[in-house]
């Protein structure tokens, strides 16, 4: 079985980063998955790249998803990744 974590990309004051949040700590708790938060705005790179997609949820470091976090897809992103 892989270790899974998931990252969540946002900012403070965004509303759908809010939402995000709460569905990564719901699947993270469910499934067992440490997470981590990062703030886009303490990284130049960070805001370049993805600035304009926040919230951005990443699986082991590779993005997953932007704008919205679909609890479903997530789910089943972290069942694959666990084979």
């Amino acid at each position: 079985m892989t270790d899974v974590r998931i990252t969540l990309l946002g900012k403070p004051g965004c509303h759908l980063c809010d939402d995000a949040r709460a569905v990564v700590e719901r699947v993270a708790a469910d499934l067992d998955v440490p997470w981590d938060e990062r703030d886009v705005t303490a990284s130049e790179d960070d805001l370049r790249e993805y600035g304009d997609q926040i919230p951005v949820t990443f699986l082991n470091g590779v993005r997953h998803d932007f704008w919205r976090v679909d609890e479903a897809r997530l789910r089943a992103a972290i069942g694959r990744l666990r084979g």
